[in-house]
């Protein structure tokens, strides 16, 4: 539930909360820790000091009979802050329990002396180090002790002035990351007020692009270019339904129109049949174009499973000329096979044999249509990743200004009045391509000819996972 009502927003601003406390504090016990070990560190090497000059002092005497415990004072004028000096002659058992209890300092502090000849303890407010020497064949001990001021006091002061700082740290640090998570997110929210506002009415809106922000300007030409075909779509669409509703209300006019007449009166049994034919004529226009739109939607659904198989270009190409051969002995076709690679393994695709050759005969087809039965010329070539399929026409090519409709369903040239057709064999073959994850380029010039191009990955450079079958 939590999770829920905390936006991204204040997740980043407690974690850069977070982060910046840890270094504060991280950074502060280190100051701190290093200056309390330096602070015992020079203590010491001033007690150290202290205890060299002591040693010195008593070896420059001419005699040295000490007694168990010698407590020296204002050895100058420079003394540490309750300094006390000792010397005690090392005892014959070496039992300090006596000199312990006498000048309070643990008697195991005395045994690290003798056993190692220097040492040095602190009883947090007290810091001594002793050493040993010998004097006429006899072992001594010398210490300097003295309260070090600078760890009770001025570290007591550094301690609070550490704490100061953190807290107003965690202060500054929280306005801090509260104004950087909402630098960081004003461009995502002003993106999301954004996309909220577009709808289907309004879809030629577009996001804009945030200065200095590369990463989120990559998301806004992603989502731009996703509204660019969002809006392609339903323009193309609402297109269609236009194109639909034109062409199958014509043939229904025609059908109705001639029922109608045909039951206004009574006519001849000759006339009924002129009126039949007319209405079984319509209806077969009608039944085809039902069944051109109908495989134009099959083959541009997304969703629909089809069966992908090697298929060899060349092979398929030849039985495609002998179909169109087949069916009209005037399709005069030439197949360019000056470009074939030496490895015929460079001309397998993956796809669906039976849509590849609908969509390649529906080309050859219109050219040959098209140019009133002049040669059409197909080419065919590949390189180490791709196949293509190039197909060339000596026709009425395609006025200029309607290059841009041609993959409209149902459309057809201005210049094709004279010619059979339902303007659905280029939008249908070109589904087909994009099925196969290939493209189709046509370019034209009117009364010179049409050349379209087709283009399909090979089979040795289509994804694994489209091996048996792909989604299209």
């Amino acid at each position: 539930m939590f999770n829920k009502v905390v936006t991204n927003q204040t997740k980043t601003m407690v974690l850069l909360m977070l982060v910046f406390t840890a270094i504060i504090l991280l950074f502060s016990g280190l100051v701190y820790f290093s200056i309390v070990n330096f602070s015992h560190q020079r203590f010491y090497e001033l007690l150290k000091i202290r205890t060299t000059t002591i040693v010195q002092i008593e070896k420059s005497k001419d005699h040295l009979d000490l007694p168990e415990n010698y407590i020296l004072n204002s050895l100058n004028d420079e003394e540490l802050p309750m300094e006390k000096d000792y010397v005690f002659a090392v005892p014959a058992d070496s039992n300090f329990k006596k000199i312990s209890q006498e000048v309070h300092i643990p008697d195991y502090f005395f045994k690290s002396i003798v056993r190692k000849g220097e040492a040095n303890y602190n009883d947090k407010e007290f810091y001594y180090i002793g050493q040993t020497f010998k004097y006429d064949d006899k072992e001594y001990i010398a210490i300097a002790s003295a309260k070090n001021h600078y760890v009770i006091y001025y570290l007591g002061f550094l301690k609070r002035t550490l704490i100061t700082c953190i807290v107003l740290s965690l202060f500054f640090s929280m306005i801090f990351s509260f104004y950087l998570s909402k630098t960081l997110f004003r461009p995502i929210l002003k993106i999301t007020g954004k996309v909220k506002e577009i709808s289907s009415e309004n879809l030629h809106l577009r996001l804009e692009a945030q200065p200095d922000n590369k990463e989120l300007n990559e998301l806004v030409d992603t989502f731009n270019g996703m509204l660019n075909r969002i809006e392609t779509s339903f323009e193309t669409q609402n297109h269609l339904i236009g194109n639909v509703s034109h062409e199958l209300r014509t043939p229904l006019t025609s059908i109705m129109g001639e029922a109608d007449v045909a039951l206004s009166i009574n006519r001849t049994a000759e006339e009924y049949k002129d009126t039949l034919q007319i209405i079984l004529d319509e209806a077969e226009k009608l039944d085809k174009k039902i069944k051109a739109l109908l495989m134009i939607a099959e083959t541009g659904f997304d969703g629909k499973i089809q069966k992908m198989d090697k298929v060899r270009i060349d092979q398929l190409l030849w039985d495609v000329i002998e179909t169109l051969r087949k069916i009209d002995s005037r399709n005069n076709i030439y197949l360019d096979i000056s470009m074939l690679p030496e490895n015929p393994k460079k001309l397998k695709v993956q796809g669906n044999e039976q849509l590849l050759h609908l969509a390649v005969a529906n080309i050859i087809s219109n050219g040959c249509k098209y140019s009133n039965f002049q040669q059409v010329k197909v080419s065919l070539g590949a390189t180490d990743t791709d196949v293509y399929i190039i197909i060339k026409d000596f026709g009425i090519g395609i006025p200029e200004v309607e290059m841009n409709k041609i993959y409209d369903p149902f459309f057809r040239a201005s210049n094709t009045k004279n010619y059979e057709g339902y303007g659905i064999g280029l939008p249908l073959a070109r589904n087909i391509v994009r099925m196969h994850h290939g493209e189709l380029i046509v370019s034209s010039d009117e009364n010179q000819g049409t050349t379209v191009q087709m283009r399909f990955p090979n089979f040795y450079t289509a994804r694994p996972e489209r091996a048996e079958k792909t989604r299209v």
